[in-house]
C-alpha cells in the first residue's frame, strides 16, 4: 500500500480525505507562506508546492505527499485569512453579491517514482445579494472558525450565505477529491492502491 501524507492541518481537507475512505497521515508544513506570484493559480500553486517541498525534507520513508494553498480571488484582491473579526466582517461585506472565485493549489511529490505534479482548481462561489449587516455580525460572534479561510467556511455557519457555486464544491473547502484523483492516476496509481480505514 501506498503510505500518503497530507501536508495540511486544515480540517476541512481532513474531512474530504475521510470522506474518500483513506488511511493517511497529517504532517503540517510549518512554512511561512510567502509568493511574489501575481496571477492566482501561480500563487497558489507555488505555496502549495513550498508546502510539499518542506514536509518531504522531513519524511524518511517513501510517501506521496500531497500540500494545497487555497486564497478566494475577486477584482485582482486575494482573500486570505483574516487576522481580525473586524477584516472578516468586511470580507464578506465586499463579497455579497458578487462573483468569487475560489483557488487551490496542489502539489502531489511522489517519493516513490521521484516525480512531482503541482495543478490548481477553480470554482466559482456567488454570496446572496441581500445579506444584511445583523447576519454578518451574527455570524462573525458565533462561527468558531471565523478566522479561517477568507473569513467565512462553508462547512460551518457561513452556508447561509451561500446563492449559488459553480463547479466542484469540494475546491472551496480546500481540494477536489475528484481532480486529486485524476492527478493521481497520472502518476500511475488507482484508488486502489492506497488503503483504506
Amino acid at each position: 500500500m501506498i503510505n500518503l501524507i497530507l501536508a495540511s492541518g486544515s480540517k476541512q481537507r481532513k474531512e474530504i480525505f475521510d470522506c474518500m475512505g483513506l488511511k493517511y497521515k497529517v504532517i503540517k508544513s510549518n512554512i511561512a507562506e510567502s509568493s511574489m506570484q501575481i496571477e492566482p493559480d501561480k500563487y497558489v500553486m507555488e505555496l502549495s508546492l513550498n508546502k510539499a517541498n518542506a514536509v518531504e525534507s522531513i519524511v524518511r520513508e517513501k510517501s506521496l505527499i500531497i500540500a494545497c494553498d487555497s486564497i478566494i480571488y475577486m477584482n485582482n484582491k486575494k482573500y486570505e485569512k483574516p487576522k481580525t473579526k473586524v477584516e472578516a466582517f468586511n470580507n464578506i461585506i465586499e463579497m455579497k453579491g458578487k462573483s468569487t472565485h475560489a483557488y487551490t493549489g496542489v502539489t502531489i511529490i511522489d517519493t516513490y517514482k521521484n516525480k512531482t505534479i503541482t495543478y490548481f482548481d477553480k470554482a466559482e462561489l456567488i454570496l446572496r445579494n441581500d445579506i444584511n449587516k445583523e447576519e454578518i455580525q451574527w455570524y462573525v460572534d458565533n462561527e468558531e472558525n471565523i478566522l479561517e479561510r477568507c473569513g467565512y467556511t462553508l462547512l460551518g455557519k457561513g452556508i447561509i450565505f451561500i446563492d449559488k457555486v459553480i463547479g466542484d464544491y469540494n475546491t472551496i473547502f480546500g481540494i477536489s477529491a475528484s481532480s486529486l484523483i485524476k492527478h493521481i492516476n497520472k502518476l500511475g496509481y488507482s484508488i486502489k492502491d492506497f488503503e483504506l480505514k
